[in-house]
């Protein structure tokens, strides 16, 4: 195996030492004794370039591009799938989603493989399972009140936050996407099932729920206030279905115009309303008078939608290839902002590559935790703290992959590779091989694998080494 990645499994496995000094957080500014709070803002769907802190042309994000200019901002962050439950398990555990074998969205792991297609891709976990050590029951042994609100999407009734580690579980169940973001938030007409959110009642016509899960967590914060918290707030939105309010969606639609990337107003109307409500969060986070000690965190869990949704494109991700579902970076880079006092320098941009299973790591040297020795010796993260300190330092790693073996609008089964400014795709189908360079070409448009032959075999005994260090399940032939 390359240097670079025999190093990372070296830090890896120090990670397993349970050492005070590994966790201890570089920095703070708060108070002795005075543990440091943590809200973490998950967003479904999110594309790289739909906040305004990231380019976009049509969404007004005033709040997010606030936190932004009191943040890091990461350039080059990537969910470790281009697909939701896979990137949420990479959250939960520190491990890449391949080895936990859960490499697609739940709902699909229930499903027979299509007998048209060519492909059959390998059976899934569906439930995350209970014998990985979640950094909500890190935190919760560490004397945290944790909370979860909104997508849980890991796992049926038995499998749900409450048994991960959450002391408090409003909104969260298997299914991926609700019915409506309209109140009561249930109905079958969308997805076919009969759909709801449960613990929001006593709504009213017209309450949002983008609105109303952040009501729950302000509830969260205050009941809180006093004790050291973990907030995993994971939005619905801006998954399907598309519905944003239509007072917002009718503003949107008068700013469009000729040349825009961005250009589905009931989209916009949905960022809107995210917006909003980050900004809620914040402010409240100001009253309670917990912003010295209170670390905020965005991020995705796959890139935003570029296909058609009933008959409208969603979103685009331009400058990058493609959307969710796809390996091109459209499909798995991030949005990522952290906001950690007394630590991270305000405004300021970090270049370096991290990926969703280096949260974990990185939370818990942040809030100065040692975490569970077996969990953390094999997970596949690394800790980014160093970068929230010096956003121009490196980590000593420049190997990330991705396992897609499945199909979506967007791609047939796919895996693919990043070393340094090089980037490989390899499609299982028929063998076809893409090489990139990102530093030239960002938009993936010009494929060098056959001016670069050395350079593409390379990359192809990289990724079949991270694929076996995962012991990734593969696709196999329809017979």
């Amino acid at each position: 195996m390359p240097e670079k990645w025999t190093s990372r499994r070296r830090f890896i496995q120090m990670l397993g030492m349970g050492s005070a000094l590994m966790f201890r957080p570089l920095y703070s500014q708060v108070s002795p004794g005075k543990k440091l709070n943590f809200v973490f803002i998950l967003v479904d769907d999110l594309g790289w370039s739909d906040l305004g802190c990231y380019g976009a042309d049509l969404h007004e994000t005033p709040n997010i591009d606030r936190l932004a200019k009191e943040s890091v901002r990461f350039t080059q962050a990537y969910a470790a799938s281009p697909v939701c439950t896979p990137t949420r398990a990479s959250i939960m555990t520190g491990k890449h989603p391949a080895r936990l074998n859960m490499t697609v969205w739940r709902e699909s792991t229930l499903e027979d493989p299509d007998p048209q297609r060519e492909l059959f891709p390998p059976r899934c976990v569906s439930d995350l399972p209970h014998s990985e050590f979640t950094i909500a029951e890190a935190l919760r042994e560490a004397g945290y009140k944790t909370a979860h609100i909104g997508k849980w999407h890991l796992g049926g009734a038995s499998h749900y936050p409450e048994t991960h580690g959450f002391d408090v579980n409003i909104g969260g169940t298997h299914w991926g996407a609700p019915e409506t973001f309209f109140y009561p938030y249930r109905g079958d007409a969308y997805f076919g099932d009969y759909r709801y959110v449960p613990h929001l009642e006593f709504g009213k016509d017209g309450e949002y729920l983008t609105d109303r899960l952040t009501d729950e967590a302000l509830r969260v914060m205050e009941g809180y206030r006093d004790e050291p918290f973990y907030l995993n707030m994971a939005y619905h939105t801006v998954h399907s279905p598309i519905e944003g309010k239509p007072e917002l969606v009718e503003y949107y639609r008068e700013k469009l115009r000729q040349g825009l990337n961005h250009k589905n107003a009931d989209y916009a109307a949905m960022i809107h309303s995210l917006d909003q409500n980050v900004g809620r969060i914040l402010d409240r986070i100001d009253e309670l008078g917990l912003a010295d000690n209170t670390v905020v965190m965005i991020f995705s869990d796959n890139g935003g939608v570029a296909n058609e949704i009933r008959g409208d494109f969603v979103t685009s991700n331009h400058p990058l290839r493609s959307g969710k579902g796809s390996l091109y970076e459209g499909g798995i880079r991030e949005p990522l902002l952290v906001r950690w006092p007394g630590a991270t320098t305000g405004g300021s941009t970090c270049e370096e590559p991290v990926c969703s299973t280096d949260l974990y790591p990185t939370m818990l040297e942040v809030l100065g935790i040692d975490g569970d020795r077996d969990q953390n010796r094999h997970m596949d993260g690394i800790s980014f703290a160093s970068l929230l300190r010096d956003p121009g330092a490196s980590l000593e790693r420049d190997i990330l992959f991705w396992h897609y073996p499945h199909y979506y609008p967007t791609t047939t089964p796919v895996s693919a590779v990043r070393k340094g400014d090089w980037k490989l795709l390899k499609y299982y189908e028929n063998g076809r091989v893409e090489l990139y360079n990102l530093r030239d070409d960002l938009g993936e448009e010009n494929n060098l694998a056959s001016q670069m032959p050395g350079k593409a075999a390379e990359l192809q005994q990289i990724l079949h080494d991270c694929l076996t260090s995962v012991e990734a399940q593969l696709p196999t032939r329809n017979p």
